[in-house]
């Protein structure tokens, strides 16, 4: 069994863009910090009490130790780099630059709402390396 990470993202398993960052962060990581689910996994985000219009608003980034602790969206992903080895220096000095953040939370807006036309949407649903293990275990990969 896998042991369980830290923090649970959530993502669209059929966006190509967020594929690819779950597959860079299950490289970079190998579910050290974080273990995943796609958007698409209704069963999971139940238990999390995580609905298909919550997921309208973009990734989501649970405290797997206290799961009403969220980010989603921008500040999901900020929250995502800081996690990451030396990702707080960037991070930091992201949000402090003048006007930046705002910059980058419409820009994530604008990919959110776009991402299948700018990136392409999935043939077949991404099921991660790390899945997010509960109390109900660890879903099978299909």
């Amino acid at each position: 069994m896998i042991p369980s990470a830290p923090y649970y993202v959530i993502y669209d398993g059929s966006c190509n863009l967020c594929v690819n960052l779950v597959k860079f962060l299950e490289t970079l990581d190998q579910g050290g910090t974080f273990q995943y689910a796609p958007m698409q996994d209704a069963a999971k985000l139940e238990q999390f009490d995580i609905t298909p219009q919550d997921c309208e608003m973009g990734m989501i980034l649970l405290n797997a130790n206290n799961p009403t602790t969220r980010w989603q969206g921008s500040a999901a992903a900020e929250e995502i780099g800081r996690l990451l080895p030396f990702g707080s220096v960037f991070v930091t000095a992201y949000r402090s630059l003048p006007g930046v953040q705002w910059t980058g939370d419409r820009l994530y807006e604008q990919v959110r709402d776009n991402r299948y036309t700018l990136f392409g949407k999935r043939d077949r649903l991404y099921q991660p390396t790390y899945p997010i293990c509960t109390s109900d275990g660890c879903r099978d990969k299909a």
